[in-house]
């Protein structure tokens, strides 16, 4: 009991942390920015504690099925800090902002080509934008997008090589799949096979559609300014993090599909042997 409750407690802080980092480093935009942020890092800690602290699942899933979730916190929280010190180097140039800033130009160099996500996202912005936004954009575009496909490679590492989630012992569907009920309807292995590869296609297919469905719509909405450097960094993570996301689920489900499939032909030779 207490050993879960300090776990629960230190994820709390280390995801408060994560919502804090952009505002304890840059400009705050408004007055009231600070007390939203508080706020956004009080709930963010009370509704991790309240998760990981409960012995009874409710929305996040793979909760007791490491390194899922870690791969995704440490995924967010690296593309946080790195924007938050590019962003900082236009305020307060240091030494380790400008490695910062050096290091994603060139992670920018190599990930910003004709008709890939970073380029759509450059093509978003709007045609009065000034160069140093444009390249700002272009750099934190970069840094999140590849980040995210680093923390997606990981994933599949620990899943293709590492055998994820038999070395954590048996794996709880309605623990770490909370949203999924298997009494729905249908063949259980069939719906998670289904939800597997729709997972995976969205999350390949929305760094692409996201920049193109707010092209298109900024001449009836206003786009979201990117000037602010908060608002810069949140929208490129959501940008980058929300696709990956969706392809980890995506991988995580097709790999316990393929695990059912397995427990159930092995399952079907035994008593043919017994039968025998």
């Amino acid at each position: 009991m207490i050993a879960r409750t300090t776990g629960a407690a230190i994820r709390g802080i280390l995801v408060a942390l994560m919502v804090l980092t952009p505002a304890l480093y840059l400009p705050v935009s408004s007055t009231n920015g600070t007390e939203i942020l508080v706020f956004l890092a009080i709930l963010a800690f009370i509704l991790t504690f309240a998760e990981y602290n409960s012995a009874f699942p409710s929305f996040i899933e793979f909760r007791d099925a490491p390194p899922v979730n870690r791969l995704r916190f440490v995924g967010l929280m690296s593309m946080v800090t790195f924007l938050t010190l590019v962003c900082k180097n236009a305020y307060e140039p240091t030494e380790l902002t400008s490695f910062a800033y050096t290091a994603g130009l060139a992670v920018a160099n190599v990930a910003d080509f004709p008709y890939s996500p970073v380029r759509l996202i450059v093509l978003m912005l709007p045609l009065d934008a000034g160069q140093p936004l444009i390249e700002l954009v272009r750099i934190a575009a970069s840094v999140a997008y590849v980040a995210a496909l680093v923390t997606v490679a990981s994933f599949a590492y620990a899943v293709k090589v590492r055998g994820w989630p038999t070395g954590n012992g048996a794996f709880n569907v309605w623990t770490n799949l909370p949203l999924f009920d298997p009494t729905k309807g249908g063949d259980v292995v069939t719906r998670l096979q289904r939800d597997g590869r729709l997972n995976i296609c969205i999350g390949v297919l929305l760094p692409f559609l996201i920049p193109a469905v707010i092209k298109l719509m900024s001449s009836v909405v206003a786009p979201i300014s990117l000037s602010n450097p908060q608002t810069l960094i949140w929208t490129m993570c959501a940008w980058a993090f929300l696709p990956a996301s969706m392809i980890m689920r995506g991988m995580a489900t097709l790999r316990i599909a393929g695990l059912i499939v397995e427990k159930r032909r092995a399952y079907s030779t035994s008593e043919t042997t017994q039968a025998a």
